[in-house]
């Protein structure tokens, strides 16, 4: 019997006959729609997301006419960051990496971060970072924004000022826990707000919240008042969202937005509250099972975005690199993957970007 070449969620070569993807694709889309609560996909597109995967080209693409926008998050990092860290290790200065990416890669956008790629490090660096955002835009015309993660877990001992509600909740303080990540939220939000108002005066297009959720329910609750915020004081900024994960972990479990418990929430109950809050942009999040193989990976994050893209007011700007989008979870994806991960994005779940 023919057999196709696909890869395991962590990347490993493995070879399927056309029946057992279709078993695995089905697999998939209904592991989604059972936890999601969302429509399974149809006979129809379950047999494209075949196609698609038993293609014999090394490489994909989508149809002509429907090309998407790209943009991007970790900055510049994939140049000269290392390669656990997504990078290839290249000694550059962020401005010439950006100008490689508008110039050298074509990108659509691009955005600046700081090497460590989260807010909290950014406080004590902010004139440097004013200044990086300046130069970069003197030299650039596509949109630069200035990208940067939450990441609520610095505001944690021994990093933050306040404890850590992993320990807290161990010796069963369970409301104390709570306070703690509460007060972290605020600081959090008081905290972008400033980076970005900064960033905003040195000339930048907006911004993108990377890995929102990362710490759990605070760290959604703190990005959405802060979207809520820059909103309100640059009416013309654009936002971009982008989750960590596909589920909202309540770490808190009970913090609210919009009156919505953001605990337990699903990628299209996520995107109308980024829509709410001020984003122009949401980034939905489907998390890859490395023990699964790419056909049941992809049909399952087809199934979780398409429902995403549906139930979101805002355009949407799928998440894939590694261990997401139905991408295997290795540094240096492959471009098989890759390529299939993204036609069936675009053709299948009718996403307006990556």
């Amino acid at each position: 019997m023919t057999q196709y070449a696909l890869r395991m969620g962590d990347g490993k070569r493995i070879f399927l006959t056309k029946e057992q993807i279709r078993a695995d694709l089905e697999a998939g889309t209904a592991d989604a729609a059972d936890l999601g609560s969302v429509p399974a996909l149809s006979g129809n597109e379950l047999d494209k997301l075949a196609e698609i995967l038993m293609m014999p080209s090394r490489m994909v693409g989508v149809e002509p006419g429907k090309e998407v926008p790209v943009t991007h998050d970790i900055g510049t990092i994939r140049l000269d960051g290392d390669q656990g860290n997504s990078g290839v290790g290249i000694p550059t200065s962020r401005l010439a990496g950006c100008m490689v990416h508008e110039r050298a890669m074509g990108a659509d956008t691009m955005e600046l971060g700081h090497i460590d790629y989260s807010f909290k490090p950014v406080k004590p660096v902010i004139a440097q970072e004013q200044q990086a955002m300046e130069v970069c835009q003197q030299n650039m015309v596509v949109p630069l924004f200035y990208g940067a993660m939450p990441n609520m877990g610095l505001y944690y001992t021994p990093d933050g000022p306040f404890e850590n509600p992993g320990d807290l909740m161990k010796a069963f303080k369970i409301t104390e826990a709570q306070k703690s990540m509460e007060h972290a939220a605020d600081h959090l939000t008081r905290d972008m707000i400033w980076i970005m108002q900064k960033m905003m005066f040195a000339g930048a297009d907006g911004v993108n919240f990377d890995t929102t959720g990362a710490a759990g329910d605070g760290d959604m609750f703190a990005t959405l008042r802060a979207v809520e915020a820059l909103r309100k004081q640059y009416p013309n900024m654009y936002i971009e969202v982008g989750m960590a994960g596909e589920l909202v972990l309540g770490m808190h479990g009970e913090l609210q937005y919009d009156n919505t418990t953001l605990a337990g929430l699903w990628p299209h109950q996520q995107a109308p509250l980024a829509a709410k809050a001020g984003a122009n942009v949401f980034g939905p999040v489907v998390n890859t099972n490395t023990s699964k193989s790419s056909a049941w990976n992809l049909a399952r994050a087809v199934t979780f975005v398409k429902a995403a893209v549906k139930a979101s007011p805002i355009p949407c700007h799928v998440n894939m690199g590694m261990g997401v989008g139905g991408i295997p979870m290795l540094e240096t994806p492959t471009i098989d993957a890759v390529s299939r991960a993204s036609k069936a994005m675009v053709e299948i779940a009718g996403v307006d970007g990556i």
